[in-house]
């Protein structure tokens, strides 16, 4: 073999390198590269099931009364191998269904239960979760018995639901709908710390003004769900924690009362663990050794469950029968004065002075010892703070109150990110119309289209108008939550028409004219408006030589004041549109990378979004008519100028003052167009350019635009569950 004759038997055979675990990933030689992954999450290349499988159609052949039968008999089947406290799983599948939810954040809607995530690092392995690989497990006879025909996601969540009422509660319903993913979602930002349960200061400008936590995060440490048990940085001060409680909730879009009555049901059923050493605990399940088979935190000492059992550190139970519903939470945190404690396991906690012997909970192995309950800062949060007070005591007069409050609060933070009523599938999801599933009502689909594209030509609106108008309209639409979207029309409502990415005096003049000719045709608004987006697209076709018409599914509706929550509607505001060359100031994250988050949320894929990008500019849809990357001489014809021109090199690029650039002809220096980072970016991106010039080669004028039109369908229906 001469010179590269192996050197010793031993020698591994593989390349070592950025596909193994240990070796460097490509993209570690340049951390400033755009990194469009997020694009390409959830390939189907990951999804064992093949592209033909249909969730929504397995569940029509799921035995449901049998599944939930099923789960039922699993809460007081305790198990050799990880026995139930009490001989009841209720609690730890309360809190695996709770933490697989509660990672939702109304910022960006991302997180929460609705697609299995909790399987997957770094969730699976955050510090928070431990054991909840226990809980998942307890489930596997169960999942492995229904299999397609009921997912990871909707299973977590239904065992959470069912061991409620397995303890008394009348639940609000429950929804079936959660498709899994196959693969972890990396790309989701949960903070920048490098270490499990840092400090929380690096989250906040003022950790004092917990509204300064740094967006779109909600929780107040790394591998946290909410907040820390024992107080702010583990330092215990409930009328200080009460404030971080109560941003943190609100970033989940819970209200004071709804805060309330979570965290007390919550605490209601079940008990916290912290009978040992936490230090001794092995690694979580993403780091553990294969013999450990996706299991994490072993407990060397002892059997490590039961009275044994380590996860938060803290130690007991919050009321005196720990495996059914009832108001107890309240009656001890009010009966009786607090004080501070160290677990076994050292942890803060608050203990019952002179507590009697009857109110104290059993031990969950031996009914004839009894221990103290406990309560975490954040409960005494709900005793100290006065807000939160006034609501305790409320709840505490009214149990029926406080049961209806909590379980349709439940049923909010389990299904919050599931998107609308049109997505529910089963029986036991309630009828009732709530106001956070943004309802909007079901649309006409009897009136002539024909005449409503006719009344829209007619108008004198302008392409540009007209593209843009829908284009905002629709752009609100993100996947993480299913939430915005042109149907229900709420461009026309507060906050939506007075946004700045809106254009507010544009768009109040464009839909004085179609909401004129909705009310003539009887169509929807919501319906008009992306009509004539589809005109002013068809238009831009034909200027170019094509002959066009894209694709229309009648039957949006329209949404009013009355079923918009306007506040929560705030979230949704863009803060730059990379597809309209808009910025609403300079951010820390470069424009690039802010529209690779919009067009992720969207559900647009990398050439999707390039193909949108380059045709909106050649349309002339900038926001406030800049000319920043309108790359033509020929505005409103929908060509592969953007990309022609920006690969083209007889061109030079030059940046100049205020973030913009100048394309000049190389030869002349004459300028020859602007442009923005949003622009440049399809030309300076290795894969991005490798899109652009498929669209700038002289074979694909055609293919350009039927590529745009499909992409544009796509975002127009991406709300459109009902053609699903």
């Amino acid at each position: 073999m001469g010179g590269n004759e192996l050197k010793g038997a031993g020698k591994c055979p593989v390349m070592h390198g950025g596909n193994t675990a240990s070796g460097q990933s490509v993209m570690d030689w340049w951390p400033n590269a755009l990194n469009l992954d997020i694009l390409h999450q959830h390939d189907s290349k990951t999804n064992p099931l093949g592209a033909d499988f249909d969730y929504r159609d397995e569940l029509t052949k799921l035995d449901i009364e049998a599944l939930k039968t099923d789960v039922h008999a699993l809460m007081t089947d305790s198990q050799d191998w990880w026995p139930a406290d009490w001989g009841h799983y209720g609690g730890l599948m309360i809190r695996m269904a709770w933490h697989s939810a509660g990672s939702y954040r109304l910022a960006d809607g991302r997180g929460g239960g609705g697609a299995g995530n909790i399987r997957f690092a770094p969730l699976n392995s955050w510090p928070d979760n431990v054991s909840l690989d226990k809980a998942r497990r307890l489930l596997w006879p169960v999942k492995k018995k229904y299999g397609n025909k009921i997912s990871w996601a909707d299973l977590i969540i239904l065992a959470g639901t069912i061991a409620y009422e397995s303890m008394g509660l009348k639940t609000f319903g429950f929804a079936f709908g959660r498709e899994d993913i196959w693969h972890p979602e990396i790309d989701t930002y949960w903070g920048a710390e490098k270490e499990w349960l840092a400090d929380s200061d690096g989250r906040y400008e003022d950790l004092e003004n917990p509204a300064t936590m740094e967006n779109p995060l909600a929780a107040v440490q790394m591998g946290l769900i909410y907040v820390n048990p024992e107080g702010v940085n583990g330092t215990p001060d409930p009328l200080r924690t009460a404030l971080h409680v109560r941003e943190t909730f609100a970033r989940m879009a819970m209200n004071d009362e709804e805060t309330v009555a979570l965290t007390a049901g919550g605490h209601t059923v079940g008990k916290a663990h912290g009978n040992g050493d936490a230090s001794v605990l092995g690694a979580a399940p993403e780091a553990a050794d294969v013999e450990q088979q996706g299991f994490g935190w072993s407990n060397p000492n002892g059997k490590g469950v039961g009275r044994e059992t380590v996860s938060s550190g803290i130690e007991g139970a919050w009321t005196t029968h720990p495996t059914k519903w009832d108001n107890g939470y309240f009656y001890l945190l009010f009966t009786y004065d607090w004080e501070l404690k160290k677990s076994p396991a050292g942890a803060q906690q608050w203990e019952p002075i002179n507590i009697k012997e009857e109110d104290k909970p059993v031990d969950v192995e031996d009914p004839s010892i009894r221990y103290n309950p406990i309560m975490t800062d954040a409960d005494m949060a709900m005793k100290m703070d006065p807000i939160y007070r006034e609501i305790s005591e409320r709840f505490m007069a009214d149990p029926a109150y406080f049961s209806d409050t909590f379980a349709r609060a439940w049923f909010k933070l389990t299904h919050r990110d599931m998107g609308p009523k049109a997505r529910y599938i089963g029986p036991d999801a309630p009828r009732e119309d709530l106001i956070w599933q943004d309802p909007v009502p079901v649309g006409s689909t009897g009136y002539d289209v024909d005449a409503v594209k006719a009344r829209i030509a007619a108008s004198g609106l302008t392409l540009s108008e007209t593209v843009s108008t829908a284009w905002d309209s629709a752009r609100t639409y993100r996947g993480s939550d299913m939430r915005g979207g042109a149907n229900g029309a709420r461009i026309r409502l507060a906050p939506q028409k007075g946004w700045d990415g809106n254009e507010p005096t544009r768009l109040a003049k464009v839909l004085s004219v179609l909401e004129g000719i909705a009310d003539a045709t009887g169509a929807s608004l919501a319906d008009v408006i992306v009509l004539a987006g589809n005109c002013g697209i068809e238009q831009a076709a034909k200027a170019a030589g094509f002959e066009v018409t894209v694709p229309f599914a009648a039957g949006r509706g329209d949404a009013s004041d009355e079923t918009t929550d306007a506040e929560t509607f705030d979230v949704l505001e863009p803060r730059a549109d990379g597809y309209r060359n808009w910025l609403k100031k300079d951010y820390a994250v470069s424009p690039e990378e802010l529209m690779l988050d919009r067009s992720q949320l969207m559900g647009l894929t990398a050439s999707e979004m390039t193909v949108l990008v380059g045709g909106m500019r050649v349309m002339g849809t900038n926001h406030g008519g800049t000319m920043h990357g309108v790359f033509t001489d020929q505005i409103g014809a929908l060509t592969t100028d953007f990309f022609v021109n920006l690969t083209d090199m007889g061109n030079s690029w030059h940046p100049v003052d205020g973030g913009t650039y100048e394309i000049r002809d190389r030869r002349s220096g004459t300028v020859k167009w602007t442009a923005t980072r949003m622009d440049l970016v399809f030309g300076s991106n290795s894969i991005l350019r490798s899109y652009a010039e498929v669209y700038a080669q002289d074979d694909n004028t055609e293919k350009f635009v039927t590529d745009f039109v499909a992409a544009w369908v796509k975002v127009m229906n991406a709300d459109r569950f009902d053609l699903v």
